[in-house]
């Protein structure tokens, strides 16, 4: 992946932002305008301080962290490699450093894997996939840069010693690269390759992610023998409007059931994942995959654009998922860089950026969707658990949850209500709007009918600071819209021209006309809040640095707004435990 002059904090190689002024326009693009100071890249970190880390969220000691590369199971061990500054905390001096757990929670931090030392890669190692091969061997492809105008092209590694368990050692042999850009390829927009998967005609297939004009592209290639590839006459699937895709991903799901599957065949549907590289949200779309024609076919209905689906609605981007044989299960990754919009905020802090929870990804019974979760080993850091049971809250009312660390914390919530009579009715100027635009005009503090209702986190005891993630039902013209939001705009008391504090919103498909009630489960951890909306259809992830409701100063409420009285049927709130990162 690479850092550009355009998104909230992506700069470009080898130069680092050091000031922006951002503009968030009505298509939910963000601008960086930026001046260049280059001796930021190495200006190691004197202090790291504690205020904001995450405590049970993937993180290293210090310095700057973005994509998550080549996750992968192997012999009983998982591996995440990640791009990372050793130098500095902001973007530059980029390797791929390496990390291994027994559980996707508890780390152990290895010796880099990947790192610029070829003529290859010597202008940089970026993003790419893990692939085992038969014989259970396995290869990492990524992105080298070549040269200093940044000419991309696609090289592999394998394991100096296969029976390492930790495999801490890669060799990038003398034949790479294995492919380079031809003529009709943007060598610039020319990166991260995915995990290989076998066709019928047992040859290897691979995408990559590209960018033609304002076309987007997955760049198909095959290969017999994984050494020498040769591009397909089309994409797997290219979309106009959309600008350049980074960190490609395409796999199989089941249509029953939540289990992952490894195999590609016509039977099954097809998650195509693009990051788009100009509005930085990580989108996807569902359909068929013709394994005749190596084509990828969106589903009627299943938009393919930006305003398509994402798998998250907030801070989330550069996603990688892998498929986990140990528990049959498809697990996604993703980054969540920092939303202070300074960089010598990055680099008083001594760190930037983390990687958010792995989550199990599946197909909703629906076929329209996805639908996410936190993998379940998170739920070994639950410590001290409250719970309330059948709370009504009335028009402006809201209950303090106490008895855990709200800065730390795991919270599941049901709400119910008895009646859609008080939805509010859906503007129809609203229609070519984005959620998020809506969530700014319709926040956590603007009385509505049914809702706003939801949870009040990192929130100081006086609510000057806090970080509402909410819901709000409007009658449309044929059904109910319920817009879910996780609101930043008062996270902090901190200048607006030094933080980014979005609105993040997305659309939740349900039928509370069948079942008036709706779930939301938040992970709070400090300087992050990550939030699944009925059941994972819904996610929406915020970065906030409150300056009040900091560790025991954090409050945590459940609130409603809405002239509908609101019941909580159960909510279920767990202090968390730090995961072990060594």
């Amino acid at each position: 992946m690479e850092y550009s002059s355009t998104g909230s904090s992506r700069w470009a190689l080898p130069i680092i932002l050091v000031c922006f002024l951002v503009v968030l326009l009505s298509n939910n693009v963000v601008f960086a305008s930026h001046k260049v100071f280059i001796h930021l890249q190495s200006e190691s970190a004197v202090n790291v301080q504690t205020v904001g880390r995450t405590g049970y969220h993937f993180q290293p000691e210090k310095h700057w962290i973005n994509d998550p590369n080549a996750p992968m199971y192997f012999n009983g061990v998982y591996h995440l490699f990640y791009q990372y500054n050793p130098n500095g905390s902001v973007w530059g001096n980029i390797v791929w450093a390496h990390s291994v757990s027994k559980d996707l929670i508890n780390w152990i931090n290895l010796e880099p894997a990947i790192y610029p030392s070829k003529p290859f890669d010597q202008f940089g190692t970026w993003s790419g996939s893990a692939t085992i091969l038969p014989g259970n061997k396995p290869i990492i492809l990524y992105t080298g840069i070549i040269d200093a105008n940044k000419t991309q092209v696609q090289c592999y590694a394998v394991p100096a010693n296969i029976s390492d368990p930790y495999l801490r050692e890669w060799i990038k042999p003398d034949n790479n690269p294995l492919i380079v850009p031809d003529v009709s390829i943007n060598k610039t927009q020319f990166r991260d390759p995915t995990t290989a998967w076998m066709g019928q005609d047992g040859h290897w297939r691979i995408i990559i992610g590209g960018g033609r004009k304002k076309r987007g592209l997955a760049i198909m290639y095959r290969s017999k023998d994984f050494m020498k590839w040769v591009k397909a006459k089309h994409p797997l699937h290219s979309t106009n409007g959309t600008g350049n895709w980074e960190c490609p991903d395409f796999y199989p799901v089941s249509l029953q059931g939540t289990n992952g599957l490894e195999q590609y065949g016509e039977q099954h549907k097809y998650v195509l994942t693009n990051n788009m590289d100009v509005t930085r949200f990580a989108y996807y779309t569902i359909g068929k995959y013709d394994t005749k024609k190596d084509r990828f076919i969106p589903d009627a209905g299943s938009v393919d654009s930006w305003k398509g689906l994402r798998l998250d609605y907030g801070n989330f981007y550069a996603t990688k998922s892998f498929y986990d044989p140990s528990k049959n299960r498809r697990v996604i990754w993703a980054w969540a860089n920092e939303s202070d919009i300074v960089p010598d905020d990055d680099i008083a802090k001594g760190w930037a950026g983390i990687q958010l929870i792995p989550r199990k990804v599946w197909l909703d019974p629906s076929g329209k969707q996805l639908v996410q979760w936190p993998v379940e080993e998170l739920d070994t850091l639950r410590a001290q658990k409250v719970q309330l049971t059948n709370k009504v809250l009335t028009n402006g009312e809201k209950v303090q949850v106490t008895g855990i660390t709200p800065a730390q914390a795991d919270v599941e919530v049901t709400f119910s209500f008895a009646s859609l009579d008080k939805a509010e009715a859906f503007d129809p100027s609203w229609v070519d709007l984005y959620a998020q635009d809506v969530c700014a005009l319709k926040g956590s503090n603007v009385q509505g009918g049914l809702g706003p209702f939801g949870l009040a986190t990192l929130a100081s005891q006086n609510l000057e600071e806090n970080t509402p993630v909410f819901f709000r039902v409007f009658k449309a013209q044929q059904n109910y819209k319920v817009l879910m939001c996780s609101d930043a705009t008062r996270s902090t008391l901190k200048h607006n021209e030094t933080m980014y504090k979005p609105s993040f919103a997305g659309y939740v498909d349900v039928d509370l006309a069948a079942n008036k009630k709706l779930s939301l489960r938040s992970l709070i951890d400090n300087s992050v809040v990550e939030s699944f909306g009925a059941g994972g259809k819904t996610c929406i992830t915020s970065r906030v640095y409150p300056t009040l409701a900091i560790n025991e100063k954090a409050h945590l409420f459940a609130f409603n707004n809405g002239t509908e009285p609101i019941t909580i049927e159960t909510l279920d709130a767990w202090s968390m435990g730090k995961a072990k990162i060594n």
